[in-house]
């Protein structure tokens, strides 16, 4: 809650442009009645100052719904009202001296200190008993808002309907949106005449690659088409070469009389030369001078002439005629590459423009829309001059603090429709609006923006301060200054990028400095020895091929060693730093690509160390989901064999090679594996293996239930009768099984949440499931380290960061992309380009793309200092010795530049330390408890509630049904958060909490009751020690022991570290001792424990008012 750090010498902080001490930077950061455009470094924290600014309106009187914070992710958001709730929590129970403190760090003038902590007390109750919110959106959010608000006349307008719904990704939306178009293209005979002459000339994959992009980044194509401006993108070649507007194309300048006689003056003298260069030049020009084709023409001369790379051929002799003939032959060429690329650009412009207007149409008639439509939208509605001042008449009521968190992540569409609503307010005395401006804050870091392939353009944060300084009056303030990084960490950091300044690479940096003072893992900064490239020898080097068993050898590629062995020397390093007692969670492994990663993780699943790649992934990328869709596939499609082997395979049957080629022998001569199986089943045949015995009756009864049950229903019984959670977690890792577990729950909710859970028979959910582009939502771990991408990072931190793939050899130009230009202060884009390759651009387009290049190099920059700032304590550099080396330096030889490491001085950890588990993974043996259901691998698997009543006075009459789901929730939520250690519960507690309300059906007002009644238990102080796992000896949450022929399943049981087990039954009711049959139940389960354990434990139930009551 404090300020994030102290002064400290050296320039940390800048109003205006001027040095300023950190108290008086606060004060006007966190003063509502001031606008401020804010640059913030990576740690000076940006968040706090937000959320300070909100804390500081709502005391000066501002109502919460009168806030509106906009930030990029719903993540971030998320995080913004969660920091707020605790503060107001905290600030509730503080001592007035303690906010007195806390708002003297905010800016709170000392004569005014006195009263305001006084309201601070009382702000959480104030806001409470209003009833309302603070208003926090991303941008998509807000605009959304604007545009259910908005006349339905300019909705239509805009081809929107007033019940829009969003559609996030459009992928799912290509294959209908390809079929429309090539049928409007084949219905038109212009059309298609143009477009098989466009495939032809670029070929279908390039041709599609291009139309995707034009989709991709259809604003800009659209804005600029609507402005003229995307003909004239790729000029004409009489606008850079006159002297070719007399030939209808600019090869005929062939003919040119002077270059024509130039060429056979070269004919005639090359001709029987002794040079055979020229004996075999002065054949090809004679050829071409015969040639009536200029295109073919052009090609002799060219090779006559020229190399490759358009120069002279240095073995040609010299000859006067030679520099005038190769000085035309280059403009000719240039002209040539001018002319078909407008040919290839006017083209694509013309099929672009079908295929969005067969977008437009598709989404009217399913009555959606995409992020661009809420973009453009929302411009038009705060620009048109007819609505405006409207729009600004219902601003000005509702809004009287702007607040834009990461600003530098904004695009120059997203900056045009803010600007539209603050323009009115520009100028004295609120501008043309008349109005009091809104107090506005704007803070980001345009040295971290990485966001361009999103249409982030850094340049808008530079056009937003000068509009706040120069149209609102406000202050531009600087800080410089981190509380995050130690001082090694940092000062390698300056080195690096005070060098990249100097060499105009870098502009706007200036020196950090930090509150941090020691390093407390030196060295904080390392590098890991190069892993070398080994050149591939010849398969037949020894006269034969090799051979491998191609069904259980994967093929290795070289390139997939090499990365391999540096992920194996990433893995040993993490190794050594766990065994120095650093926790997985403060370890993160960086990368540009995520290929890196694949192989970081790979090296870290052979050591078992637990990891997670908690970016959102495609569903089929994750094998429990690929066997659960094979298992719909089965019920559906019984005659799909290898969809059945799959799922015979899979930990749901765990069928062996054995199994499978028995059966595939009993099927030769009888049909389908489906029939031989059943057939063979029916026989009972002792040599049926018991697998697949299992399979033939678990598969016959599902199949039946798919005729009838909806697809969750169907899933929800294979995972109860098949033990597919129990079964899942004794076969994978330890370190993998949060994420296989969370595959499978994840298809399970998509067949209640995937278009709103339509799908009414497992058949359509599972085509639905193919046909289209899920994602998987990403995985979070308690305790593991992360694998993470630099764009993923952002916003993280780590004690240490692993920096895989630093020396990564340049990527392959691009090819078949659009070329925009959008300068931020005007209102289109004014180029917007198809082109074919950026390493042969047409001569027109060049200067363009260098400048688009520059700004990829920059934002490269951008990430490296991304990537560094990441790390707290340690930054440890990985390498793979590059295939090749580019133009501009790798992030490698940028640090080794700086002299920040020293190739002579490497960190070698130990590369042969045996496989280990992190302790918060590893299984504890319990006796007598089953071998799949040890400590911290609990399956979250279906919740057992028998009959929990809820408190009377909170549920009234409600339904048996809703209590019982109300339980059931109760449950799952304490199951989930006990399994985490307590400082990671109230991040983790509100994501929890959804999906444990939508799990079960639960209405708001039940899930309020929910949330409640777990924290009440939570914060109990006795019963502290039975609900963390980390201070418990063994602990497990739905625990199944089978006692007496019948299968208990125990809420939670837990052994302390005294040697004491304790039995703990969850219940809604506040009196469940007062019930016969639940102490009855309760003493079954001790029973149960102490004929698994040998001791007795202690028993007690715990009640949703967080009481602990072992019956007497």
């Amino acid at each position: 809650m404090s300020a994030q750090g102290g002064p400290m010498p050296g320039p940390s902080y800048w109003i205006d442009g001027q040095l300023a001490g950190s108290e008086r930077f606060y004060a006007i950061a966190c003063d509502p009645r001031r606008s401020v455009v804010v640059e913030a470094c990576a740690g000076a924290g940006k968040t706090w100052m937000l959320v300070s600014r909100i804390l500081r309106a709502l005391l000066d009187g501002c109502e919460p719904q009168e806030v509106l914070a906009i930030t990029f992710t719903r993540k971030a958001a998320a995080e913004m009202r969660e920091r707020l709730a605790q503060w107001l929590d905290a600030f509730t129970r503080a001592a007035p001296h303690q906010r007195e403190a806390e708002l003297l760090a905010r800016g709170v003038a000392a004569a005014d200190v006195s009263r305001a902590a006084e309201a601070l007390g009382s702000l959480r109750a104030r806001l409470l008993a209003g009833g309302r919110a603070v208003s926090i959106h991303t941008f998509h959010g807000w605009f959304s808002q604007l545009l259910r608000a908005a006349p339905m006349d300019m909705l239509a307008s805009l081809g929107l309907a007033p019940d829009l719904v969003l559609v996030e990704d459009i992928e799912d939306l290509l294959p209908d949106l390809w079929r429309a178009f090539h049928a409007r293209v084949g219905a038109d005979a212009q059309l298609r005449a143009a477009y098989v002459d466009w495939v032809g000339r670029l070929g279908r994959h390039a041709a599609s690659a291009w139309l995707l992009a034009a989709l991709g980044r259809r604003i800009e194509f659209e804005l600029a088409d609507a402005a003229g401006v995307v003909d004239a993108s790729v000029p004409e070649v009489a606008e850079g070469w006159p002297e070719f507007a007399a030939w209808t194309h600019p090869a005929a300048a062939c003919g040119d009389a002077r270059f024509v006689e130039s060429l056979r003056q070269l004919v005639r003298d090359w001709t029987g030369h002794k040079s055979v260069t020229a004996g075999k030049a002065a054949a090809r020009l004679d050829a071409a001078l015969m040639e009536t084709d200029h295109a073919r023409a052009l090609a002799l001369v060219r090779e006559a002439l020229l190399t490759k790379s358009h120069t002279v051929q240095a073995r040609l002799p010299e000859h006067p005629c030679l520099d005038h003939a190769a000085g035309w032959l280059l403009r000719v060429i240039e002209a040539v590459d001018q002319h078909e690329a407008r040919e290839l650009h006017l083209s694509a412009a013309r099929l672009t423009r079908v295929l969005l207007a067969e977008y437009a149409q598709l989404k009217r008639e399913r009555g959606l829309a995409d992020m661009a439509d809420l973009e453009l939208a929302a411009l038009h509605l705060l620009r048109d001059a007819s609505l405006a001042g409207w729009v600004q008449e219902r601003l000005d009521a509702r809004v009287r603090q702007v607040l834009i968190d990461e600003f530098q992540d904004t695009s120059p569409l997203q900056w045009q429709a803010l600007q539209a609503w603050l323009a009115g307010y520009a100028g004295a005395g609120g501008g043309a609006s008349g109005q009091q401006p809104p107090g506005v804050f704007i803070v980001g870091d345009p040295k971290q923006s990485i966001y361009r392939f999103r249409r982030a353009e850094p340049r808008v944060f530079i056009a937003a301060q000068r509009f706040v300084s120069f149209g609102l009056g406000g202050s531009l303030l600087a800080c410089d200054h981190t509380r995050r990084n130690a001082p090694g960490v940092l000062e390698a950091l300056n080195r690096v990028f005070e060098q990249a300044t100097q060499q105009g690479e870098f502009a706007g940096f200036r020196a950090h400095t930090t509150s941090r003072g020691t390093d407390p893992m030196p060295p904080p900064l390392r590098a890991l020895p190069a892993i070398a490239r080994i050149k591939a020898a010849r398969e037949d080097a020894a006269g034969g091929q090799s051979w491998r068993d191609s069904l259980g050898v994967p093929r290795v590629a070289a390139e997939e060693a090499l990365r391999l062995r540096e992920g194996r020397q990433i893995a040993s390093a993490i190794q050594a730093l766990l065994e120095q007692g650093l926790p997985p969670r403060e370890i993160f492994v960086l990368a540009r690509k995520r290929e890196a990663l694949r192989w970081a993780a790979e090296a870290l699943r052979e050591r078992r160390i637990p990891h997670v790649l908690p970016e959102a992934r495609s569903l089929l990328d994750a094998a429990e989901a690929r066997d659960l869709l094979a298992l719909l596939d089965v019920l559906t499609s019984p005659h799909h064999d290898l969809a059945l082997a799959q799922v015979l395979r899979s930990p749901l049957f765990a069928a062996g090679d054995d199994d499978l080629v028995a059966l595939a022998l009993r099927v030769r001569g009888r049909g389908k594996w489906w029939a031989a199986l059943q057939a063979w089943a029916a026989e009972a045949d002792d040599t049926l293996p018991q697998p697949l015995r299992r399979a033939a009756g678990l598969l016959r009864r599902w199949q039946q239930a798919a005729d009838h049950l909806p697809p969750h229903d169907l899933l929800d019984r294979v995972l109860d009768e098949g033990r597919l959670r129990e079964r899942l977690a004794a076969a994978v890792p330890p370190s993998q099984r949060n994420a296989a577990l969370g595959h499978v729950d994840a298809v399970l909710a998509l067949a209640l949440r995937l278009d709103s859970g339509r799908y009414a028979t497992p058949y359509g959910f599972l085509q639905a499931l193919k046909r289209r582009a899920l994602k998987l939502p990403a995985t979070a771990a308690a305790d593991a380290v992360q694998l993470l991408t630099v764009h993923g990072a952002k916003g993280l931190e780590a004690q240490a960061v692993f920096l895989a793939d630093a020396d990564a050899g340049p990527g392959k130009a691009d090819t078949n992309t659009l070329l925009v230009d959008w300068p931020v202060e005007e209102g289109h884009p004014l180029r917007c380009a198809f082109l074919r390759s950026e390493s042969r651009p047409p001569p027109a387009l060049r200067e363009a793309l260098q400048q688009e290049q520059e700004a990829r190099q920059r934002e490269e920059l951008n990430a490296l200092y991304v990537a560094m700032t990441r790390a707290k304590d340690l930054l440890v550099l990985s390498r793979c010795e590059p295939h090749r080396r580019g133009t501009a330096p790798s992030w490698w030889q940028r640090l080794l530049a700086a002299q920040v490491v020293d190739e002579e001085r490497l960190w070698e950890p130990p590369a042969g330390i045996a496989p280990t588990v992190s302790p918060s993974a590893e299984a504890a043996e319990v006796p007598g408890l089953p071998a799949a259901m040890h400590a911290g691998d609990m399956a979250p698997g279906p919740v057992g509630v028998t009959r929990d009543l809820p408190f009377d006075d909170e549920t009234g009459d409600e339904p048996d049904d809703l209590i019982s789901r109300t339980g059931q929730a109760f449950h799952r939520l304490l199951q989930w958060l006990t399994a985490l250690p307590p400082a990671e519960r109230e991040a983790a507690r509100p994501a929890l909490l959804a999906q444990a309300g939508a799990e079960f059906g639960l209405p708001a007002e039940r899930v309020d009751f929910v949330d409640a009644a777990a924290g009440r238990v939570l914060r109990r102080e006795e019963l502290a020690a039975l609900l963390d796992p980390r201070r418990a000896e063994w602990a497990g949450n739905e625990v199944e022991l089978s006692h007496r022929g019948q299968v208990l399943r125990l809420d939670r049981l837990v052994k302390l570290a005294d040697g004491g087990w304790w039995v703990l039954d969850f219940k809604l009711d506040s009196r469940p001792d007062a019930d016969p049959a639940l102490r009855a139940q309760l003493q079954r389960y001790a029973e149960a424990v102490q004929a698994a354990v040998g001791e007795r434990p202690r028993c007690a139930f715990v009640t949703a008012r967080g009481e602990l009551i072992e019956p007497g």
